[in-house]
């Protein structure tokens, strides 16, 4: 009998109450899909895997096939086998009937090939790149989020009562132990859900807007497996405020008048004994430490389509709301795109700050590290750090809307060379699919400005 078999055994052993397993996998704007199945299929998908169609991957934000990116009818609907991920079957607590959950990936029909479609595959191949050099990522993410009303305000989200005052917050100071307090069961069944699935959620932050937190992952040296937990802890999120008759929101800019919700990345690396090759002096940063900053700097504007993939992405780019606006770095800076901490210099890494919250992690992470490498790699020397307000010491520079972000991907070489040309461009068509849709649609402000005036 197989280690897989065996786990499956004792899995189903210890929960005899199970009723459904849901078989997961994140598409490629990080949206999980998927089946659910009876238990006592498992042994099956361990042994054999599952066929899903290819086209999960050409799925754009809707759940529509864009059949620009030919694999959806050019390739008939054409299966692909779906293998489990190792360490990731676990109980879905928030359910009310017993049910499991599994992450899949995707293979080509000989279950060697991994697909190159699937973004799990494309960050997998640039880490075996650092496996080269003797060297292995260390990420952690941070992700914002907003709580809403599930019931809406003329189709607009608002902030959920508190359960404890039964108010609705208007404003929210950012670290309040109070604000944490108004939503605490809430907040505690989230970090109990993530801890009975072994995912490393180690903190809860209330941030600077009504219904806003931060929630932490501890670090982990599996650059891919930071991006499961990632994935996995926005569905379970998600999953416990429907318990609390809540919902949630990792879009990146659902007020206005609010900040945005980010997902920053933390991450360094370690040799083969273990040490971090960053540490030293952040002030004056070691050769491997500024080349990585100095790739990440290079490959900013290449990569913004995968740090921001959704039209409203660009509308969280404000100062006033700590986002960066150009590609610059800086020592405890949170107003620099790349900050290096402050603290224990063995414990030096650079933290990513540009992302939104509606990033896929798998997709950050890849470029992220792909600009590390082509650094290290390339000895790409970086600006000169920037102390003070980066905002008032840099013009903005960043692309600043989803067109232009598809045109920089689509035309980069270094990204070309890192996540494969086929991959940009089924991900280039997904999304220039849903730009061209959004521009066709009126909007309530064109019917209000024009319908009576022209």
């Amino acid at each position: 009998m197989g280690s897989g078999s065996a786990s499956v055994e004792a899995f189903l052993k210890a929960h005899p109450e199970l009723q459904f397993v849901d078989l997961l996998i994140p598409d490629i704007n990080g949206i999980v899909r998927g089946k659910r199945v009876d238990p006592s299929t498992l042994g099956k998908v361990f042994e054999r895997g599952i066929a899903l169609p290819a086209s999960i991957f050409a799925l754009n934000i809707q759940g529509t096939t864009v059949e620009e990116t030919g694999l959806g009818l050019d390739i008939g609907e054409a299966d692909r086998i779906c293998l489990p991920i190792d360490a990731t079957l676990t109980m879905e607590p928030w359910q009310k009937r017993p049910t499991a959950q599994l992450l899949l990936t995707m293979y080509e029909l000989d279950r060697l090939t991994p697909f190159f479609a699937d973004p799990r595959v494309v960050l997998q191949n640039i880490v075996e790149r650092f496996a080269d050099l003797g060297l292995t990522p260390v990420a952690a993410y941070e992700m914002e989020f907003y709580l809403i009303d599930q019931e809406n305000l003329a189709g607009r989200p608002q902030p959920p009562k508190s359960p404890i005052s039964g108010k609705r917050p208007a404003g929210t100071q950012a670290y309040s132990i109070d604000d944490l307090d108004e939503y605490a069961e809430l907040l505690a069944d989230v970090l109990d859900a993530a801890h009975e699935q072994e995912l490393p959620a180690d903190a809860l932050v209330a941030e600077s807007a009504p219904g806003q937190f931060e929630v932490n992952l501890h670090y982990v040296n599996d650059a891919v497996r930071a991006c499961d937990h990632a994935t996995l802890l926005k569905r379970l999120i998600k999953n416990v405020a429907y318990d609390h008759e809540m919902d949630t929101t990792f879009m990146a800019k659902p007020y206005h008048n609010q900040a945005g919700s980010g997902m920053h990345l933390h991450v360094s690396l370690v040799d083969r004994d273990g040490h971090n090759v960053f540490a030293g002096d952040a002030e004056q940063p070691n050769d491997i430490l500024r080349w990585a900053v100095g790739g990440l700097v290079a490959t900013m504007n290449d990569a913004m389509a995968l740090f921001c993939p959704n039209i409203n992405s660009y509308r969280r780019f404000s100062p006033e709301y700590y986002v960066p606006s150009a590609p610059t770095w800086g020592v405890d800076n949170r107003t620099a795109s790349l900050r290096l901490p402050g603290g224990e210099p063995e414990a030096l890494r650079i933290e990513h700050r540009v992302a939104g919250a509606d990033a896929n992690p798998y997709l950050l992470m890849a470029a992220v590290l792909a600009g590390i490498h082509y650094g290290i790699t390339n000895r790409i020397e970086p600006p000169p750090m920037t102390v003070g307000n980066a905002h008032e010491q840099h013009e903005a520079s960043l692309v600043n809307n989803l067109r232009d972000a598809l045109r920089e991907l689509g035309q980069s070489k270094v990204m070309e060379g890192y996540l494969g040309r086929d991959f940009l461009d089924v991900f280039v068509a997904c999304k220039e699919h849903e730009l061209n849709e959004f521009e066709m649609t009126i909007s309530d402000l064109e019917y209000l400005w024009y319908l009576h005036t022209v």
